[in-house]
């Protein structure tokens, strides 16, 4: 939660900064658009990539991972959640940035992403599904 909670602050920060900035640029319309579809090609691109694959495989299963990180006491419980923590962001955070150009109130934008990372970290498909994801977006993204 510690993560998350953070990675939410900053994405929150980000986005009131980026809004700021291309009201007193301002940004145009097409420029706006060529700026999201460079984040969606960028989100697909990850999708595609061995950090993702890293990442993804030690936040779908935990076991292993407590297994081969284990510290004792508060701190190391701590330690290891934090440490887990950056591996789930590590493996989705690209995909809530791309919540920014698909629409970052759209309640079917959120629930579609939602599905895509449940789905990446439960179902037997889940990496398959990351890169059949990450070509979508690719191709999203060229089209915007």
């Amino acid at each position: 939660m510690l993560v998350w909670g953070v990675m939410g602050v900053l994405a929150f920060a980000g986005a009131a900064g980026a809004e700021m900035l291309a009201g007193r640029v301002g940004l145009s319309t097409a420029m706006a658009a060529r700026i999201g579809g460079a984040l969606l090609m960028v989100a697909g691109a990850y999708q595609l990539s061995p950090l993702k694959d890293l990442c993804l495989a030690k936040c779908r299963t935990p076991i292993g991972f407590i297994l081969t990180s284990w510290r004792d006491g508060p701190w190391g419980a701590v330690h290891m959640g934090v440490r887990h923590g950056l591996f789930c962001l590590g493996c989705c955070w690209l995909l809530f940035l791309a919540l920014f150009p698909l629409g970052i109130m759209s309640i079917a934008a959120m629930a579609v992403v939602t599905l895509l990372v449940f789905a990446e970290k439960t179902l037997p498909a889940g990496e398959r599904i990351a890169k059949v994801s990450g070509v979508a977006l690719l191709l999203y993204g060229a089209a915007v």
